[in-house]
């Protein structure tokens, strides 16, 4: 049985330092994709698109460890944020967020696998979300990012921090807010959630 380690092998991506803001270069990647609107607070639908991820995710794993002999471990989940008027993005009204929330799979994962898979969730579980599921390609390019730690309350000084990395540096926000939920929040301790906070960026 071969094991694909991607947190590892993406550390710079997944695992970055919570002492600086960094350039990345993201090579596009392949995800499990929900896009939904609403206060992920509240939203009904931002849990129910959590729940139908994961259960593709897993079942997307367990029938490549079956036919192929790979195990990987399911990567963690991922969402990209923005309002069509950013001022509330900024000023923190969330009721009028949009969001794709998402999990990246390995590139041995095809379009055909997920189909299988997101069939056979249907058949057992049929999440509600699962009919808004997609595969698709995210192409993010050239990125800031660093590592919160705290509750998602307190991330707007590391995400000022992000901005005024690319500012300093002649650059300009280009896409979309990325977060990469690294803890799992039904269990750790809030002051020890960890969050990758990414933003592409382009030159100005």
């Amino acid at each position: 049985m071969k094991k694909i380690d991607l947190k590892k092998e993406l550390k710079s991506l997944y695992l970055p330092s919570a002492k600086a803001v960094a350039q990345v270069d993201v090579p596009a990647m392949n995800y499990l994709m929900i896009d939904g609107a609403g206060d992920p607070n509240t939203s009904k639908a931002y849990a129910e698109a959590i729940e139908a991820l994961f259960a593709v995710a897993y079942t997307v794993k367990f029938m490549v460890k079956k036919a192929q002999e790979i195990d990987y471990g399911v990567m963690p989940l991922e969402s990209l944020w923005w309002a069509d008027d950013m001022a509330a993005f900024s000023t923190g009204d969330t009721s009028k967020w949009k969001w794709t929330a998402m999990i990246m799979q390995p590139p041995l994962v095809t379009a055909e696998i997920v189909a299988e898979a997101v069939a056979a969730v249907k058949k057992k579980k049929n999440p509600p979300a699962i009919a808004r599921l997609r595969f698709d390609t995210l192409p993010e390019g050239t990125c800031a990012q660093t590592l919160h730690v705290g509750p998602f309350s307190e991330e707007g000084p590391t995400i000022e921090r992000v901005h005024e990395f690319i500012r300093a540096r002649g650059g300009k926000l280009a896409g979309r807010h990325h977060e990469i939920y690294l803890s799992d929040i039904r269990r750790a301790d809030p002051a020890k959630w960890k969050t990758v906070i990414r933003q592409p960026l382009a030159a100005s």
